[in-house]
């Protein structure tokens, strides 16, 4: 293209000709991209410039999905075209572009909407800097994509952040717990506020050193747990549940009926015998601050709901509404058999070490 007629497309073209001249010094610039010099690109970057000025956003679409996986594109036009609203334009460019740095990333996404910041969080690679922003003002959906990116770099107080979230979003929680990245104290916290089903699939993914870890973890925090609760005496308990072991009776009927009694240290010593634990195992995870851990020794050896439900309402807690019931309830549902046992293997095995 002459540069005279270049010039009356800019001054004084239609918008359907500014388009095809837009179309056709694309194609001059894709043509000899890796040729050009740095002089050369910036002629280009200033061209751009002036022809997407008044075009409309499918022309623009185009050229960003054409210059984003250039490695010297114009920048200037690349930040013009990350910063457009519409998102099949700013797309491309805000995935893609390698000449966009780090300060361009952030400042759109400290200015635009959650398109943008979705199509930021899937780059291949991130800084701490563009994840932190990211992170705290992107959605759900955003949050999960820089925690499922092994290319994005995630902060100490970005983890914080999505170690917070992940307690009311068990995908989010898998996807931080899967991060090989993550802090252990973060990751202790997280697998103790994270419900039974996303200990479940975490083990279900986790290398062999990745479950001894979540495993060591989770039997630490039994730990704790039972040690905010004080001592109780069993010795009579125990003679009574050793009686109806000895009598062939001690069943999920004679466990049942235990916690309709309320009584609580029956029902542990009988729960202790039928899972093959210790009882101050027993003990420390009923006495917990959260229904999970039972839910695996009841899963473990196949208990009814209806069984399970008395056992959690006669915690200290269990008194916890209708709401924390059907959230046990749902997660019960979901823990397998399998992964129940092997948890449950893991603590025979810590108390006999």
């Amino acid at each position: 293209m002459l540069i005279s007629e270049l010039e009356d497309v800019i001054r004084r073209g239609t918008r359907a000709k500014r388009a095809d001249a837009l179309q056709r010094i694309t194609a001059l610039f894709l043509d000899g991209a890796e040729n050009y010099s740095d002089a050369h690109v910036e002629v280009f970057d200033d061209v751009f410039g002036l022809l997407i000025a008044e075009i409309e956003i499918k022309a623009r679409a185009e050229l960003s999905r054409h210059l984003a996986p250039v490695g010297n594109a114009p920048v200037k036009v690349l930040r013009t075209l990350a910063n457009d609203d519409d998102i099949a334009v700013a797309g491309p460019v805000l995935k893609y572009a390698p000449r966009l740095g780090e300060t361009d990333l952030i400042g759109v996404a400290k200015t635009k909407g959650q398109a943008h910041l979705r199509a930021i969080s899937a780059r291949s690679a991130l800084g701490e800097a563009v994840t932190d922003v990211l992170v705290r003002r992107g959605d759900g959906e955003v949050a999960r994509s820089v925690a499922d990116n092994r290319g994005a770099r995630i902060s100490r107080n970005g983890f914080l952040s999505l170690v917070k979230r992940a307690e009311g979003d068990g995908i989010l929680a898998e996807k931080v717990g899967l991060r090989p990245d993550i802090p252990e104290p973060m990751f202790r916290e997280l697998l103790t506020k994270a419900t039974v089903v996303v200990r479940d699939r975490l083990l279900a993914v986790a290398t062999a050193e990745g479950k001894a870890e979540i495993y060591r973890v989770l039997a630490k925090v039994s730990k704790e747990v039972g040690a905010r609760v004080g001592p109780r005496d069993y010795g009579a308990a125990q003679r009574v549940v050793l009686g109806l072991e000895r009598a062939g009776k001690l069943n999920e009927a004679a466990l049942a009926a235990f916690c309709a009694d309320n009584k609580f240290e029956e029902t542990v010593v009988a729960l202790a015998m039928m899972a093959k634990v210790p009882v101050n195992v027993a003990d420390r995870l009923l006495g917990g601050d959260r229904p999970d851990p039972v839910l695996i020794l009841c899963r473990a050896i196949g208990l009814n709901w209806s069984t399970v439900k008395a056992i959690i309402m006669l915690r200290p807690d269990g008194k916890s509404g209708s709401q924390g019931l059907e959230s046990a309830f749902a997660n019960y549902e979901r823990l397998s058999s399998s992964t129940a046992r092997r948890v449950v293997r893991f603590w025979q095995v810590r108390q006999a070490g």
